[in-house]
């Protein structure tokens, strides 16, 4: 029980937003701050794409895809010292953490991901994760779909400049040569499918608050959040 003058923290904080819009990022840094877990959603989708490959599941193979993850144990953890991922993954008992970014499974992905019955499986096993530990859960329908009754609810926006300028600054750090224009059409192409998509469109829930961040860096916008979270408390 929260004792008389205690700040009561939310448990659950949903983090929305379209690509490259920082909810990644910033969720981690969010989730850190607090010694919460993060979630990125698509992790969740990764590491199905994964096992499915490795049991022979063919990626369209919808209804195989489905009963994979009906059957699906999975477990969240924070990240092992020294990784680059944000959680560490458990697969039935493994750590999958290690191959979410092989290029098969980058390739697969979105095969898995479109299907809606593995969707809402998918769902099914992202709201356990979160009712075993405070978290921060980032993607693009978790304020609508995963966590409608999440503490609290952030949506953060971007122009589409903004969001290109930043993907194509980590792209070239990663030595990948693609020019803002076709980082900037990628990504227009990208809203119109989550936008567009008829099962759990990307869009703000009625009541999540939306942060722009133009002109913010990464610091700025947890500081926000923060402030954010603690009016909630």
């Amino acid at each position: 029980m929260t004792g008389k003058g205690e700040r009561r923290l939310p448990r659950t904080i949903a983090i929305d937003g379209p690509s490259a819009s920082g909810k990644s990022s910033v969720g981690y840094l969010v989730a850190e701050r607090l010694g919460y877990l993060f979630l990125d959603t698509g992790a969740t989708y990764r590491a199905l794409t994964w096992l499915a490959l490795q049991r022979g599941v063919h990626l369209e193979d919808e209804e195989g895809l489905v009963r994979l993850a009906a059957q699906v144990d999975m477990n969240l953890g924070p990240p092992a010292a020294g990784s680059s991922e944000r959680c560490t993954i458990w697969v039935d008992g493994d750590d999958l953490t290690g191959v979410l970014r092989q290029p098969d499974v980058e390739r697969g992905v979105s095969l898995v991901s479109r299907v809606s019955q593995v969707r809402r499986a998918m769902v099914a096993v992202q709201r356990r994760l979160a009712s075993r530990r405070r978290v921060v859960m980032a993607g693009r329908d978790v304020g609508t779909v995963v966590l409608p009754n999440a503490d609290l609810k952030i949506y953060l926006d971007a122009s589409v400049e903004e969001r290109a300028r930043r993907r194509h600054e980590e792209l070239a750090a990663l030595g990948r040569p693609f020019t803002q224009n076709d980082v900037r059409q990628q990504i227009l192409r990208r809203d119109a499918i989550d936008s567009g998509r008829e099962d759990s469109p990307l869009k703000a829930a009625e009541d999540a608050i939306v942060v722009s961040t133009d002109g913010l860096n990464q610091e700025q916008v947890v500081e926000k959040i923060v402030a954010l979270m603690e009016g909630k408390s």
